[in-house]
C-alpha cells in the first residue's frame, strides 16, 4: 500500500524587527534567493517584499519588512504600515533582533505581549560576534521580556547558523492549507521592482549621509528580447544639490551606480541587460502623499 500523502501546510511567516538586525539577510538565507537588498545602512528595506519557498507539501509565504522605526515624516508612516500588515495576516511571527540591542520599551514587543494565538520565534542574530555567556545572557532577556513567544532560538544570518532549524520550526507552525501562490512563484513582485531595488541598493552603498535616503527609483521602461532586457530609470532626489551629487564630477558618480546594477541585474535575471539611468529631482517627496503613492508606498 502506498503511504498517506502528507498534508499540505501554507501560510505566511513575518519577519519583523529593527533597522539592521539582519531580517533581510535571514529572508535571503531561507528563501535560498537574494531577493531583499542588504546594506549595511539603517532603513535599507521600505517595502514589504514577499519571498516563496515552495515544497511538495508545502509552501512557505516569508515577509521581509521595513526596520522598526519612530516615524518622522509620511514615508515612515507608510513603511510602518507595512509592518502592522504583516503582524496581521502571520500564520507565524519571527522576531529578529541582535546581540547587541534592548526592545522593552518599543511598542511592537508591547504588541507581541498581546499577541497569544500566532507563534512567536524571537531570533537573537550575530552570535558569532559575541561569546557563549553574552549569548545565553540574551537568550534569558527576551525569554523575560516576551514570556508568551513560542521558543527564543540564537541564529547567525550571515553565515547561516541556525537558520534550518528556524525554516523547520516555521514549516511546523503552519496550517494545514493549499497554497496561496503557483508552485514556480518566487515573490509576489514584478521584475521592475527587482531592477529598482537594485538600483536603490547601490545609491545606499555609495554615497553617505542624507542622500541614500532621499533618493527613490522608479523604472520608466522595462522591455525583455530573447537575449537582452533594456531598462530606463529614473533616480529622483528631492533637492538639486542632491542631483549634483548622484551625478558626480563628469557623471563618473552616475556610471558607476550604473555598471554595478547592471552587473547585478544581470546575475538576477541571468540574461544581458542594458541600462540608462537618469536623475530628477521630486521636492519633498518622502512627505508628498501623491508622490508615495505613485512610488508604491499608499
Amino acid at each position: 500500500m502506498n503511504p498517506e500523502p502528507k498534508p499540505h501546510r501554507a501560510g505566511f511567516v513575518s519577519i519583523i524587527g529593527k533597522p539592521n538586525v539582519g531580517k533581510s539577510t535571514l529572508m535571503n538565507a531561507l528563501v535560498g534567493e537574494r531577493l531583499s537588498i542588504v546594506t549595511s545602512k539603517a532603513q535599507t528595506t521600505r517595502h514589504r517584499i514577499l519571498g516563496i519557498l515552495n515544497g511538495d507539501d508545502f509552501q512557505l509565504v516569508y515577509s521581509d519588512t521595513p526596520g522598526i522605526i519612530q516615524p518622522k515624516y509620511e514615508l515612515h508612516n507608510a513603511m510602518m504600515a507595512f509592518v502592522y500588515s504583516s503582524l496581521e495576516d502571520a500564520d507565524v511571527i519571527l522576531f529578529v533582533t541582535d546581540i547587541y540591542e534592548k526592545h522593552d520599551e518599543e511598542p511592537v514587543v508591547e504588541r507581541l505581549r498581546k499577541t497569544v494565538d500566532t507563534p512567536i520565534y524571537i531570533l537573537v542574530n550575530k552570535i558569532d560576534q559575541a561569546d557563549q555567556a553574552e549569548v545565553e545572557a540574551k537568550l534569558a532577556y527576551w525569554k523575560e521580556q516576551l514570556p508568551n513567544a513560542t521558543d527564543v532560538l540564537p541564529i547567525s544570518a550571515l553565515n547561516a547558523f541556525g537558520t534550518e532549524r528556524v525554516l523547520q520550526l516555521a514549516l511546523e507552525s503552519l496550517p494545514i492549507h493549499p497554497p496561496y501562490y503557483p508552485k514556480d512563484e518566487l515573490t509576489d513582485k514584478p521584475e521592475r521592482f527587482f531592477a529598482a531595488e537594485m538600483v536603490r541598493e547601490k545609491i545606499f552603498k555609495l554615497y553617505k549621509k542624507e542622500v541614500p535616503y532621499s533618493s527613490e527609483v522608479e523604472i520608466e521602461e522595462f522591455k525583455e528580447d530573447d537575449d537582452i532586457i533594456r531598462i530606463r530609470a529614473v533616480i529622483y532626489v528631492e533637492r538639486n544639490s542632491q542631483k549634483g551629487i548622484i551625478i558626480g564630477a563628469k557623471g563618473e558618480a552616475l556610471k558607476k551606480v550604473g555598471t554595478w546594477a547592471r552587473e547585478e541585474m544581470e546575475k538576477f535575471f541571468q540574461k544581458k541587460v542594458f541600462l540608462e539611468l537618469f536623475v530628477k529631482v521630486n521636492e519633498n517627496w518622502r512627505t508628498d502623499s501623491k508622490a508615495l503613492t505613485r512610488f508604491g508606498y499608499q
